[in-house]
């Protein structure tokens, strides 16, 4: 098959090498910046370079920008996608993007699915992708429903061939709804733990728990901000619920409550044990 990528930073560039490294099926790739369209060709991570007159020949295009751009390439080049092609973004929210884009197909012919691989790393930018960057990952589909089943075996199919290991198939409310406390919340926490004075003179003092937290503090601040505000009623929320986590243990040392504290603590523990059962 012709498989498009469009943008070609660490995701989208780990799918190209993913897809040609697994597979037999033919890349055409397309990012804003010229240079790295030459240099995935290079690499051999693609085979053509996407344009408005090569886009009809694809039987998949994989959308790797921010949401805003998905949607807006996705109405820019509607008219040149053929009918029986699938578009699937991989963008970091869901609603938004499904909303706008179900319809954009819907009135042009094709098929969009919206996508989401759990994977990645705290650096971006096609010179970080890699070709296993998705093996063993989960990518999570979001259809808008569940009728044509030979669709999601086909799309299923297709990402397993290239080294996920699982899809997971729900709507974009409930992936908004999960995303803002698996992930968006720990990158928030994280960014903001590394604020305290001591993060300057932790060297020396600090280990695995400090490396774990702190690991997702670096990041890409212009995506980022978009995929928070577009999803900032579940990301409020799970703040709230943190922060008034964080008030109990507060409460309980400034009272010198032992007991409480102590408390807290189990019940924190119990829940983790919990989860991973």
């Amino acid at each position: 098959m012709n498989i498009a990528v469009v943008g070609l930073g660490l995701i989208g560039g780990s799918l190209c090498k993913a897809i040609k490294r697994n597979t037999e099926h033919i890349v055409y790739g397309f990012d804003l910046d010229s240079t790295i369209n030459s240099y995935a060709l290079m690499d051999n991570a693609t085979d053509y370079v996407l344009d408005d007159d090569n886009i009809s020949n694809c039987d998949y295009i994989l959308l790797s920008v921010y949401p805003k751009a998905t949607i807006e390439f996705l109405k820019e080049k509607a008219t040149l996608i053929k009918k029986d092609c699938v578009v699937i973004d991989c963008g970091g929210i869901k609603r938004d993007i499904c909303e706008a884009c179900f319809e954009i197909a819907k009135n042009n012919g094709f098929s969009f699915i919206g996508g989401h691989p759990m994977a990645g790393l705290h650096h971006s930018g096609f010179k970080y992708s890699k070709a296993d960057l998705f093996l063993g990952a989960s990518m999570i589909l979001t259809p808008e429903n569940t009728d044509n089943i030979s669709l999601l075996e086909n799309v299923t199919a297709l990402i397993k061939s290239i080294g996920f290991s699982t899809v997971t198939v729900t709507t974009p409310e409930n992936h908004d709804k999960i995303i803002a406390f698996t992930s968006q919340l720990a990158h928030i926490v994280s960014n903001a733990y590394v604020k305290s004075p001591q993060a300057k003179v932790h060297k020396g003092f600090s280990a695995g728990s400090y490396k774990d937290l702190t690991r997702v503090a670096k990041l890409n601040e212009n995506m980022w901000t978009e995929l928070f505000l577009l999803n900032k009623d579940n990301l409020i929320f799970e703040i709230d619920s943190i922060v008034n986590s964080l008030n109990e243990y507060k409460t309980a040392l400034e009272k010198d409550d032992a007991e409480t504290l102590r408390l807290l603590l189990k019940d924190g523990s119990d829940r983790k044990k919990a989860i991973d059962n």
